[in-house]
C-alpha cells in the first residue's frame, strides 16, 4: 500500500527531508509541502527537476493553514513536521490538529537525514534563533583557516525564489549575492563569510551541495539556521546556548536535540549576561549533556560611529528572524543604543507600512524595534519606507550586513557589528585541532 504523506515546513529542512527520505521511495507519495514562518513561500511547486521521476508535475507547496483540508481531501496517512524553532507546546498543538484530522504525526528524523562526508565536518548549531551562530561560525572558520585548512562553509537553506535555479548555490564574491537575487536574510548570513575570504554554499539539494563543496575544501563547516539540527554528520558538533533566555534550551524544538547531541556547548553573550541566568543554563546543560566540553565567550558589540547615538532619539533595526520566530526583544542595536547614551528608543510601529506592518501584526511581541525583514523586493521597499518616515534622529543598524548598501536611508545612521571572543572554559582551537588530527 502507498503511504500518503504531507511534509510541514518553511522552505528548508522540509525539502531536505523529502530529498533524503522520500524522493526515491516507491512506497510513499508526498501529496504536498506546507509552508509557514517565511512570508510568500507558499503557492509555488517543488519542481520536477528536484522532485524526481515519481513526480513529473512536481509537488505543490500549500499554506500551512490548509493542512486539515489537505489531510481529509487526499486521505493522508502521515504528516511529518520539518521546521524549527518552535516551542514543544506549539509542536503538541500541531500534533493534536493533525491527529484530529485523521493522520499520524511525526517529527522529521534527525540522524537519518545527516549525510556522511568524506571530509571532516564541524557543525555550528543552537538551542534558539539569535544565540550567536553567525559570529561563532565566522570565529571557527577563521581558526580553521589559520591552521592552514581550506574551509567550505555550507549554510542552512534559505531557498525563497526559483527552487530549480537554487538547487546548488556557490557564493565567492559580493557580486554573486546580487546575481543570485539574494534576500536580506540570505545576505546577512553569506556576506560576512565572503568578506572574510570564504566560499559559501547553500541551496536545496544538500547531497549535491556537499559533494561540490568537498571538491574545494579540506573541512566542511555546517553553518546552521534557526535552532535546526545539522544536515551533515558532524565530527565536532557545537551547540550555542543563550544565557539571556534561560529555560529555552530545554523548551524549544529541535534545539533540545542539538543540546543533547553536542560535543561542545558554547555560552555566548557572557559580557552582557546575568549571573543567575548563566547558572540556570549551566544546570540545564549538566543534566542534558554532562560530557560536553563547555566554552564561555563574550559577544562584544561595536558601533561604527557611537558619537551620533549620544543624546539622540534612535530607531533600532535588528536582525529580522531573531525578533520574529526567535522571540528576542532586543539585539545588538539596542545594546549599543543604551551603552552610548541614546535619549530614547523610538517605536517604529506608527510608521510601519505594507509587509512590515503585517510583520508586527503577526508578531505583536516584537516591541519598539524594527526587524530587518527583506524577503523580496517589495518587503525591502517597505522596510526602506518605514525607516525613512519614522520620526527619529538616528538609525542604529544591528543587522549582520551593511543595510545602508541594500536600502537608501535618508537620515544619519550607524552600523553595529558583533563578533565573539573566548572568555573561559575549553579552548576552541584545541577542540578543533584534536578533531582535525583524528
Amino acid at each position: 500500500m502507498t503511504n500518503r504523506v504531507i511534509i510541514m515546513g518553511a522552505a528548508g529542512k522540509d525539502f531536505h527531508v523529502f530529498n533524503t527520505i522520500y524522493r526515491n521511495d516507491p512506497t510513499t507519495v508526498v501529496i504536498a509541502f506546507t509552508a509557514t514562518q517565511i512570508p510568500g513561500i507558499e503557492g509555488r511547486r517543488y519542481p520536477p527537476a528536484l522532485a524526481g521521476p515519481q513526480y513529473p508535475d512536481g509537488i505543490p507547496i500549500e499554506p500551512e493553514e490548509a493542512i486539515e483540508e489537505l489531510i481529509r481531501q487526499h486521505d493522508v496517512d502521515l504528516v511529518v513536521f520539518a521546521y524549527s524553532d518552535v516551542s514543544y507546546e506549539y509542536l503538541n498543538e500541531k500534533q493534536r490538529l493533525v491527529e484530529s484530522a485523521g493522520a499520524r504525526f511525526e517529527t522529521a528524523p534527525t540522524q537519518a537525514v545527516m549525510l556522511p562526508s568524506s571530509k571532516p565536518v564541524v557543525a555550528v548549531c543552537a538551542v534558539r534563533t539569535g544565540c550567536g551562530k553567525s559570529q561563532t561560525s565566522r570565529w571557527v572558520a577563521g581558526m580553521l583557516k589559520a591552521m592552514g585548512h581550506r574551509v567550505g562553509i555550507v549554510r542552512h537553506p534559505m531557498p525563497y525564489g526559483d527552487l530549480a535555479r537554487q538547487a546548488i548555490q556557490r557564493f565567492a564574491t559580493i557580486e554573486d549575492l546580487t546575481a543570485q537575487d539574494c534576500t536580506i536574510e540570505e545576505m546577512e548570513e553569506y556576506e560576512p563569510h565572503i568578506r572574510n575570504g570564504m566560499v559559501v554554499w547553500a541551496g536545496v539539494d544538500y547531497e549535491r551541495i556537499l559533494r561540490a563543496a568537498e571538491q574545494e575544501a579540506d573541512v566542511i563547516l555546517w553553518d546552521g539556521g534557526n535552532n535546526d539540527t545539522p544536515f551533515f554528520r558532524p565530527d565536532l558538533h557545537i551547540t550555542l546556548v543563550d544565557p539571556h533566555r534561560p529555560g529555552h534550551e530545554m523548551s524549544y524544538y529541535p534545539g533540545r536535540e542539538n543540546l543533547a547531541m553536542a560535543d561542545v556547548v558554547l555560552f555566548g553573550k557572557m559580557d552582557t549576561a546575568d549571573g543567575e541566568n548563566v547558572a540556570r543554563v549551566e544546570e540545564a546543560v549538566r543534566k542534558a549533556n554532562p560530557d560536553a566540553a563547555v566554552v564561555y565567550a563574550d559577544s562584544p558589540v561595536t558601533a561604527a560611529d557611537p558619537t551620533v547615538i549620544q543624546g539622540a532619539r534612535v530607531l533600532c533595526v535588528e536582525d529580522g528572524p531573531t525578533l520574529t520566530h526567535g522571540g528576542m526583544q532586543y539585539g545588538a542595536a539596542v545594546i549599543a543604543a543604551r551603552r552610548h547614551g541614546a535619549s530614547a528608543i523610538i517605536d517604529p510601529r506608527p510608521w510601519a507600512v505594507g509587509t512590515i506592518a503585517e510583520t508586527f501584526d503577526t508578531y505583536p511581541d516584537i516591541g519598539p524595534l524594527l526587524p530587518a525583514m527583506g524577503y523580496g523586493d517589495r518587503q525591502m521597499r517597505d522596510l526602506e519606507q518605514t525607516i525613512n518616515t519614522c520620526d527619529c534622529d538616528v538609525v542604529v543598524i544591528g543587522t549582520p550586513i551593511d543595510l545602508g548598501r541594500i536600502v537608501t536611508i535618508d537620515k544619519p545612521h550607524t552600523r553595529v557589528t558583533y563578533e565573539i571572543s573566548w572568555r573561559s572554559g575549553a579552548r576552541m582551537e584545541e577542540l578543533l585541532g584534536a578533531m582535525m588530527s583524528r
